[in-house]
């Protein structure tokens, strides 16, 4: 009998070259590096070096950070990326009233020019690559980490690393937007302009599906989704009188992979061969860069089990795998305690031996794209084509992303998937290790981080000691450009810019826009 796969597509026990018929390997495949993509956006892959080893790291305050990236970086990361707390995301001061109880709880606190100095104090940031996962506010933080390089004497053209900046998946799957959907475009058009004159080997976006996989969308939808998304962002950026190929070789993607490898390995396929044809026959790209979708790969969080945890090293060896053998840019491998608690310096430390341990100890890196003429991978791959396409085609029909968010499609769809997986795992149809079978009578003890209460106040004794030293003058006159700049169609990040440097915080920067712009309210839709 036929298995399923996470999208619903069956999975049969045997294929063979008739589960492959009419099918073009030449038209479809191609080579590696080369269109339409489907073995990889590099001629040589991993051949020539490995993938690089990210791990998503921040809590508590900017000093607690900057030590766990020092760690990181002498234990072998090659790329850091920023976790920041839930008022830094929504574009709140750690002295607001609703940031109260969150600060530095599930990422680093950021209010200011001085706490992102501390952030990086002692990093060379022509040295690093740095991601950083934020949204609604990226422009801010990728504004403070361009001052800090100056203050290093890092010229802009040397800084490397991508902000994900992307809020389209905020209103669709995870809720920390700040501003209505259309001046969250024309922000995002704006970083799209100011990253190609002044800072050009910055990645200005990664568009995201892995937060819709963790709220449940299959392999077929987070694909999808996500490529619907990008769409919008090309569009908003050309209807921006840009240039296709001015800015798109900088986007950028991110995804999840989970424990079935054959499904995660033919979805990476799928998404690079449909952006590819997407970039060159919807939007005429000529540049070959245009047409790769290059992205970075967590492993799933929603997979990790606070029952046993230790078994989550498993999980996670396999899903990083299965985002090596799709061929992905870059790779986060999750901590084994993430279900419990924000990860130990041991258990952070075991999740990148995990990715060194694929890239040096396994041949995986010897050859590119090793499961190219996989009957299964090839015929998985065309299914989950033909399935994402065609969702993709009810979000046009729609009148595109924007339109289907307000009408709550993209929402109800990943939530009947999830659904649906909620209810296999209680019927015990989807087999969790140590959830519903195998489970053990007594839970061992485990000792997590937690991170000091006390942070809360401390980041508030900053605020205050910063209000007090900088020339508010000069901060309130900033701040009075950069709405004047939002009311018109200037460039916002020139005048946010020279606000951020006055040591204006986040808070307020976000709070002038919302002056202007106004907040987001869901609609009943949702």
């Amino acid at each position: 009998m036929a298995r399923e796969s996470e999208s619903g597509l069956p999975i049969e026990p045997v294929y063979g070259p008739g589960d492959l018929e009419g099918w073009d390997p030449a038209g479809k495949l191609g080579e590696p590096g080369a269109y339409p993509f489907t073995r990889g956006v590099y001629p040589s892959m991993y051949t020539g070096r490995p993938w690089t080893m990210r791990q998503y790291a921040g809590f508590g305050t900017a000093v607690e950070s900057n030590q766990r990236y020092k760690q990181l970086i002498a234990n072998g990361t090659m790329g850091l990326s920023v976790a920041f707390d839930l008022p830094t995301q929504m574009g709140h001061d750690s002295d607001a009233p609703i940031a109260s109880g969150e600060v530095g709880k599930v990422g680093v606190a950021i209010d200011s020019i001085d706490d992102m100095r501390v952030l990086f104090d002692g990093i060379p940031l022509d040295k690093v690559s740095t991601s950083m996962t934020i949204n609604a506010p990226a422009s801010l933080l990728l504004l403070l980490y361009q001052l800090v390089a100056e203050e290093q004497g890092v010229s802009a053209d040397k800084l490397t690393g991508t902000i994900q900046n992307d809020v389209l998946k905020e209103y669709i799957a995870r809720g920390t937007y700040i501003f209505p959907p259309k001046p969250s475009l024309r922000l995002i058009a704006d970083i799209f302009k100011y990253c190609r004159a002044e800072i050009p080997k910055w990645n200005t976006i990664s568009i995201s599906g892995y937060h819709m996989a963790e709220a449940g969308a299959s392999p077929a939808q987070e694909i999808a989704f996500t490529l619907a998304d990008g769409i919008e962002y090309v569009r908003t950026a050309v209807a921006a009188g840009m240039d296709v190929d001015d800015f798109a070789p900088r986007l950028s993607f991110f995804f999840v992979a989970r424990t079935t490898i054959l499904e995660e390995v033919a979805k990476f396929r799928a998404a690079r061969r449909i952006w590819a044809r997407v970039m060159r026959e919807e939007f005429g790209a000529k540049n070959p860069k245009s047409m790769m979708l290059r992205f970075h790969t967590q492993t799933a969080g929603v997979q990790l089990t606070a029952q046993q945890p230790e078994v989550n090293l498993v999980r996670v060896a396999v899903q990083g795998l299965a985002a090596v053998l799709g061929g992905t840019q870059s790779l986060h491998t999750n901590s084994f305690d993430e279900a419990i608690a924000l990860p130990t310096d041991k258990s952070a430390r075991l999740a990148l031996r995990t990715q060194q341990v694929l890239a040096y100890e396994t041949d995986v890196t010897a050859t590119v794209d090793p499961f190219a003429g996989s009957y299964v991978v090839e015929r998985m791959t065309d299914d989950l084509e033909e399935l994402a396409v065609a969702l993709m085609g009810k979000v046009e029909e729609m009148g595109g992303a924007v339109a289907a968010i307000e009408r709550g499609f993209q929402k109800s769809e990943i939530e009947r998937s999830a659904y649906r997986i909620s209810q296999e795992t209680d019927a015990g149809e989807r087999v969790v290790v140590g959830v519903n079978r195998f489970q053990l009578d007594e839970e061992e003890p485990y000792e997590p981080l937690r991170v000091d209460p006390a942070i809360e106040a401390q980041q508030a004794e900053r605020l205050a000691r910063l209000r007090a030293e900088r020339d508010q003058a000069a901060v309130d006159s900033a701040l009075e450009a950069l709405k004047k700049a939002a009311e018109g169609e200037d460039n916002v990040l020139y005048p946010m810019k020279d606000a951020l440097r006055a040591r204006a915080t986040v808070g307020e920067v976000c709070d002038a826009l919302r002056g202007v712009w106004g907040t987001y309210v869901p609609s009943d839709a949702f």
